[in-house]
């Protein structure tokens, strides 16, 4: 067996996660990285087999010992050889649809075909309204993994109504997120430039379907009762949106901004956020809005930080929003309507019992959610799965094979 990674301590068990990774700028690249560190802290070392490259790169952490090619099929092969040749005990592959090659991803089946270690599979998208091939390819991957991870209940519901997969290796881990940083408010408002102010924020990278421009559009309805609010959009515009449209709907929103005669009450920091720089700006935030357009969002990282913050949180009814807010933490506004977004606003700003109330919730909540405790269960998982057991060599995962095999008579 080789170990992948020297100087590490042989006594402890090894994890190799399959995701995008930083440097990548993604919302699954931070998960990944998070995740982690929170096993590395209860007793796991972990490696990484980092996806989505155009080319391969020399990566700055060390950690990365392998990099798939998006559209290399045979890489997605090879890296399933050289984790099996491995110190590996388990694999934990994070599943998007847009990371890996192949229509809807489907490489990744390559990958699972030829792996005979055990995977844990994360699922970041399970979509109530799947076509048949993205159906196909999610039941196939549920059925060849050892355990599923998902971040909501509803979740579970979906892969057993629309998908047809098994449910009972299905696992329940919530979002983890920091500790909120050890100051108060009103010094987090002082540090960014916003003493006296009332705060609002959105995080997160920058492209449309993120809904910004309704938040816009309802703060001249707000704005008239409370004129020291102000709405900060945190984060650069997402790199593979810039690299196809450069800041075409960043400033679309100013434009907005400015017709509406609410520039002064909207600031942009065009820059990607740090862990440090998103702690300090949630610290800040009286109000958090996740204004998103796609109902069948099943997960949010941007929430669930914002709850673990102490915010009291504004969101469109998309299913993660509805399932984290149902007993309180936030109210609810209707997709693409301002008039509804004001409403909430005005309601909260306006009643200091209800936002006391929704604060106390949102920190109830937030225990759970920390990354100490969802590394636990994570790491807790891990030494479930990761038995010195594996599929001997030559033998096809049976719902991957299934899944080619109606693939090929097609």
């Amino acid at each position: 067996m080789m170990n992948l990674r020297n100087g590490l301590d042989k006594s402890r068990p090894q994890v190799a996660f399959v995701s995008t990774y930083p440097p990548t700028e993604c919302g699954l690249a931070t998960f990944t990285q998070d995740v982690l560190q929170a096993v590395e802290a209860h007793g796991w070392d972990g490696v990484v087999v980092s996806a989505d490259h155009e080319s391969r790169i020399e990566h700055p952490d060390p950690r990365v010992i392998y990099q798939l090619r998006r559209e290399a099929a045979e890489d997605y092969i090879e890296a399933a050889r050289l984790l099996n040749r491995s110190d590996v005990r388990v694999v934990s592959l994070q599943h998007e649809y847009g990371i890996f090659g192949g229509e809807l991803g489907a490489h990744v089946l390559k990958f699972l075909e030829h792996l005979r270690v055990p995977v844990v599979t994360t699922l970041h998208t399970v979509v109530p309204r799947p076509s048949e091939p993205m159906r196909e390819i999610l039941q196939a991957i549920v059925r060849a993994s050892d355990a599923v991870v998902v971040m909501a209940g509803t979740a579970v519901r979906l892969l057993d109504s629309v998908y047809d997969a098994p449910t009972r290796h299905v696992y329940v881990i919530p979002h983890g997120a920091p500790e909120p940083l050890p100051i108060s408010p009103q010094e987090a408002k002082a540090r960014i430039g916003m003493s006296g102010r009332t705060v609002v924020s959105t995080f997160g990278l920058v492209s449309r379907g993120k809904g910004i421009e309704d938040v816009i559009r309802a703060l001249p309805a707000v704005v008239e009762q409370f004129p020291n609010l102000v709405y900060m959009v945190l984060g650069e515009t997402h790199p593979k949106v810039r690299a196809h449209e450069g800041e075409a709907y960043r400033e679309f929103l100013m434009q907005e901004a400015a017709r509406l005669g609410v520039q002064e009450h909207v600031v942009f920091v065009n820059r990607y956020l740090t862990l440090d720089d998103i702690r300090l700006y949630l610290r800040a935030t009286d109000i958090y809005i996740t204004p998103y357009l796609n109902p069948d969002q099943i997960t949010s990282g941007t929430l669930a930080y914002a709850i673990a913050a102490g915010c009291v949180v504004i969101s469109t009814p998309y299913l993660y929003a509805r399932e984290v807010l149902a007993d309180g933490g936030g109210m609810l506004a209707q997709f693409q309507n301002p008039a509804s977004i004001a409403d909430a606003m005005l309601q909260l700003l306006s009643d200091p019992v209800l936002m006391r109330y929704h604060k106390l919730v949102a920190q109830r909540k937030a225990a759970g959610l920390s990354w100490h405790k969802v590394g636990q269960a994570y790491a807790n998982l891990f030494d479930r799965v990761g038995r010195d057991v594996a599929l001997p060599l030559g033998v096809v995962q049976p719902a991957v094979a299934s899944y080619l095999e109606s693939q090929r008579a097609g």
